[in-house]
């Protein structure tokens, strides 16, 4: 099932989201759920969060970045109650978008190498490290389960900057190709 994406200025994307355990119920109709939405909406990613569930809880496919980054090619995972844990290297910028924010792009710097542990679909742990573009991907995703939004990695003076735009985001004028849920439309929902 396609599920609307919550907008920017929801509440539940400034939340800390909660860890699931294995029982939750209708826990693999949901990930199919994410991964459904996630590309209806071409995204390379999808957490929780955006689907208004304040879960630990994220798909991500790279695939779309596999002709610059060949390390991308075939990377398609599900992170459940990840934990970064460990970030270096040097920051690098790369401009981002997100579904949250529809038709908004900005150069946000992150970490290049990071170390994550999380579950997979059967609950099994898993801990790896990733770098370059694998990284960042995982990095944003990461963010939304931990209530931090990609506006929030930019300046101040940059945000002001936005304010009109973020606005519009919030209010629903805004155009896209998925269904989202817009925080200042009282619940209902605008393709």
């Amino acid at each position: 099932m396609i599920l609307p994406v919550v907008a920017y200025g929801h509440p539940v994307l400034k939340k800390k989201a909660h860890e699931i355990a294995p029982d939750y119920p209708g826990l693999k109709e949901f990930i199919t759920d994410l991964w459904e939405t996630m590309y209806q909406a071409d995204g390379v990613g999808l957490a929780a969060p955006q689907v208004n569930r304040p879960l630990r809880m994220f798909v991500v496919d790279a695939s779309a970045f596999v002709k610059d980054h060949p390390e991308a090619d075939g990377f398609k995972k599900l992170f459940i109650n990840a934990e970064i844990y460990q970030e270096e290297g040097e920051e690098w910028t790369f401009n981002e978008g997100c579904l949250s924010f529809p038709g908004m792009r900005e150069d946000i710097s992150r970490k290049h190498i990071i170390r994550i542990r999380w579950f997979d679909e059967e609950f099994q742990p898993q801990d790896q490290i990733f770098d370059g573009i694998l990284a960042r991907i995982i990095q944003h995703e990461y963010d939304h389960i931990e209530g931090i939004l990609m506006v929030d990695r930019i300046n101040s003076l940059k945000r002001v900057l936005l304010k009109r735009r973020l606005n519009d985001i919030s209010i629903g004028n805004v155009e896209t190709s998925y269904k989202m849920l817009f925080p200042q439309l009282k619940k209902r929902t605008k393709k």
